[in-house]
């Protein structure tokens, strides 16, 4: 099994920057996918970075590019997300999911994440 807890979401004003932290706990860690998902009211849950076990590809959704970075600190167990610029569309619930393992085909695709965490919101003000 795979534990994984959010933390650092809050109230924002747009323009501004968080930055998400995951921790995980498990057997293992670095032979996994990470990802961070994201999901607003009334929404379905979208994808916002993935990145493969060993901090390889990073994968993010063209609404966030050039604004978040997602990172993976391997010897800590822990993946985060720092997020620049913050937009009021950016407002959401912000989850951490782990896969099975690590790859790149399909690493966008939400079924392939196995674990999740409980999620963080996320609100960004005008």
């Amino acid at each position: 099994q795979v534990q994984l807890v959010e933390s650092g979401g809050g109230l924002v004003q747009a323009g501004d920057s968080l930055r998400l932290s995951c921790a995980a706990s498990g057997r293992t860690f670095s032979d996994r996918n990470m990802g961070w998902f994201r999901q607003a009211p009334g929404k379905e849950r979208d994808i916002v970075a993935v990145i493969t076990g060993y901090g390889t590809d990073p994968y993010y959704s063209d609404s966030v590019k050039g604004r978040f970075t997602i990172s993976r600190d391997n010897a800590k167990n822990t993946v985060s997300l720092q997020m620049n610029s913050l937009k009021v569309e950016d407002t959401a619930v912000y989850y951490c999911a782990a896969a099975a393992a690590s790859f790149r085909f399909g690493m966008t695709r939400p079924e392939r994440y196995n674990y999740w965490g409980q999620g963080t919101q996320v609100t960004v003000s005008s």
